[in-house]
């Protein structure tokens, strides 16, 4: 592994060096993020646990976790990790199924979504979320390579393991995660051209299954009622929403700064995880969600153009959906606090308190690290557009990303 450098000691056209923008981009996220946990958490941790840093230390020790991880997916090469594969499958379905063995599992309001470790509890469906990305990356890679006429040329066993991993995922009750984790499927199989007509008989019985797990969980249904009657459960379920959104529009054009004007947020339960955003916003204002919002769409552009740069599919496969995890996951959590979307348990990437998410976060970072270690070179840029990602982006205008 000689060959991997995170930082070449001099220009040599033979090195394959790291996008530095995109790792400085990810130390800027991680950096606000620890920052914002800080400013938002501080008040809290002190009135209720006696430490006003509680939160940030843990989320520094799991950071030291997930930056291991992120050079880890950094530095192996692409080959070897796809070799290890069957083996991060197996690892990340079993850690599901312990979600269900008494002694080892995690409840709270609930649901059994964590399993308990030595120092810790992890949340196996945030792995599935990275899992699931390389997994249908090297599935779909080996189905590109297969000619039309190919008998074997068939997406049924990726369709059948993402819909056993949401399936196992929707048992532990994680309802959110578990659509996400679907929607970052179907997203995988739409950027490798595969044909969609798979998903038509899923399609006709999830549907209603997915509207009787709805229906059959009380605590879903107020949900649902409370969005659409914003008015309504004001001391119950819209109880958070309503917070945050005071918070947001507290902030005004420069934010009420980090001194005692933030004491408010004790009125947001877990503000320090899924409602940090309204921290961030009231702290920071409107300036600051402006920087927040650039940051993030300067990481997807940098990310995006990694993936058009990947010399293979399966690096490039895999890049694409690793930032469309963190996007997509940033745009839901915002909309929750903004009210826009109904209340989730999706994480703020990079911001929530929580080291399941950070970890699993910097990992698939380090993958993206990785597979921008190639030859940047015009001319196998545009040879590689079509190679990479099976012709999907053919059209698209890669000139902003050169």
């Amino acid at each position: 592994m000689s060959e991997y450098k995170f930082i070449p000691e001099h220009s040599v056209d033979s090195y394959r060096k790291s996008d530095m923008s995109f790792i400085i981009s990810v130390i800027l996220m991680w950096g606000i993020g620890i920052f914002t946990l800080l400013v938002c958490s501080s008040s809290y941790a002190a009135a209720t646990l006696n430490d006003s840093l509680y939160f940030v230390k843990r989320q520094l020790i799991a950071s030291s976790v997930g930056f291991i991880g992120l050079l880890f997916f950094a530095v192996c090469p692409l080959d070897k990790q796809r070799k290890l594969l069957p083996l991060i499958v197996f690892a990340a379905f079993g850690l599901c199924l312990l979600t269900f063995i008494p002694g080892i599992q995690y409840e709270r309001n609930g649901a059994h979504r964590w399993i308990k470790m030595p120092f810790f509890t992890f949340q196996p469906s945030e792995l599935v979320k990275f899992v699931i990305v390389i997994y249908l990356a090297n599935y779909f890679d080996k189905y590109c390579r297969k000619s039309d006429d190919d008998e074997d040329k068939t997406v049924s066993p990726a369709v059948v393991s993402l819909v056993i991993f949401v399936t196992v995922i929707f048992m532990q009750k994680d309802f959110s995660t578990g659509l996400f984790v679907l929607f970052i499927g179907l997203i995988m199989f739409y950027i490798a051209k595969a044909k969609m007509l798979w998903f038509v008989p899923f399609c006709i019985l999830g549907i209603p299954a997915v509207i009787l797990m709805i229906l059959t969980e009380e605590y879903r249904v107020n949900r649902i009622a409370a969005f659409l009657n914003p008015d309504e459960f004001v001391q119950s379920y819209n109880f958070q929403s309503l917070a945050s959104k005071r918070a947001v529009s507290t902030g005004g054009i420069w934010g009420q700064g980090i001194g005692e004007g933030l004491e408010r947020l004790n009125n947001i339960p877990e503000v320090q995880s899924d409602y940090i955003f309204a921290g961030w916003a009231e702290a920071m204002g409107f300036i600051g969600v402006i920087l927040y919002f650039a940051l993030l769409i300067y990481f997807v552009i940098k990310a995006v153009k990694i993936a058009l740069r990947c010399p293979d599919r399966f690096s490039a496969f895999g890049t694409m959906g690793c930032v469309a995890v963190i996007f997509f996951q940033s745009l839901m959590n915002v909309g929750v606090v903004c009210g826009i979307l109904p209340t989730t348990g999706i994480p703020l990437p990079f911001f929530s308190s929580g080291g399941s998410s950070i970890i699993v976060t910097l990992c698939m970072c380090g993958f993206i690290i990785n597979a921008s270690r190639c030859d940047y070179d015009t001319l196998t840029v545009e040879n590689n557009v079509n190679q990479g990602l099976g012709g999907k982006f053919e059209s698209l205008d890669i000139s902003i990303f050169k």
